[in-house]
This record gives C-alpha cells, structure tokens and sequence, in this order.
C-alpha cells in the first residue's frame, strides 16, 4: 500500500497563493499538503467526489449537519463539482482550476484543497491540505491560537486518513456512494 506523506506545498498552490476572501492577512501562518500517488489518470472531480463521499468523510458530514446545522447530500458534491453550485456543507468555493479546488469554511477561519498532478508514467499524485487562519496579536502580529497547537497532531493523522480513504475508493475497495 503506497502511504501517505506530508509534503511541501508548491509554490503555484492555490491553498499558498490565493489571498481573496475576508482578511487576507491573517493567512499564511499554517498550511499543510498531502501527497499519495495513485497508479492511474484521476480527474479533479473524481479525486473530489471521492474524498467528500468516504464513509470516514461522512462521519464528518453528519457532525457538521446535527452540530453546525450544515447539511450536504452527494448530489450538492455534483453540483459542485459541475459548477453549478459554489457551495457544500460548511464551505465556499474560494478557486478552482483545472487541477485545484480551494474551499473556504462560512467563517473564514479554515480552507480546504485538493491538487491531481498527473504524472509522466500515467498516475497521478492525490493532494490534499489545509489552511488556517492565525489570529491578531500584539502590536500588529499574527499567532496561531493555542486550540490550534493541541488539536494539530488529531489534524495531521485525520487528513493523512482521509486522503488514504479517497485513494481506496477510488481504486474501487470501498463501496460507491
């Protein structure tokens, strides 16, 4: 099984170049990536619907919809995926390019991308990181918040397991939406 690495974010990442949305200056302090190949050509979208449809990611779904009254249904991830929807769940659609798709979260304190890189030998590389928004500090500095720095270790783990669910799925070990 090809495991999951946290890799650096490339320089033309939308997660590490995109500055739009409210505040623009609290971004930068934190973003991750992900990386997992995948022995075949994976579309965007696929990558995407994947992901959002594993059964780990549908447990997030449920505790978003039953908490943060934020339900979403695999037909909206279509949509989305389509373009014609900008929305899903808890998040906006920030950017899309034929190879990324950024979301930011309703409160402007998390973002959500995925990046396909496809590769000469005919796979793909699978990406996926997070950013998150630092917090105004003293003087005019920006921190990261103390919640930020004890939940980072639960962070890293749940998006290396997810990224590693979205590849399973998509390699057709794990039952379709």
């Amino acid at each position: 099984m090809r495991q999951v690495i946290q890799d650096s974010l490339a320089d033309d990442a939308l997660l590490k170049t995109w500055r739009g949305g409210r505040h623009p200056e609290l971004w930068g302090g934190y973003g991750d990536c992900f990386t997992v190949p995948i022995d075949r050509r994976v579309s965007l979208a696929e990558f995407v619907g994947a992901f959002y449809t594993t059964p780990l990611f549908r447990i997030e779904r449920l505790i978003l919809r039953l908490l943060a009254a934020s339900p979403s249904t695999d037909e909206e991830i279509g949509q989305l995926l389509a373009g014609s929807r900008n929305t899903f769940a808890a998040w906006e659609l920030s950017a899309r390019t034929e190879t990324q798709l950024l979301m930011s979260d309703r409160y402007g304190k998390t973002r959500s991308w995925f990046r396909v890189v496809p590769q000469v030998s005919g796979g793909t590389l699978l990406q996926f990181g997070s950013a998150v928004a630092a917090k105004p500090g003293a003087r005019g500095s920006f921190r990261m918040s103390n919640g930020f720095h004890v939940l980072l270790g639960f962070h890293r783990l749940y998006s290396r397991l997810l990224l590693q669910s979205a590849r399973k799925r998509l390699l057709g070990r794990a039952a379709t939406p």
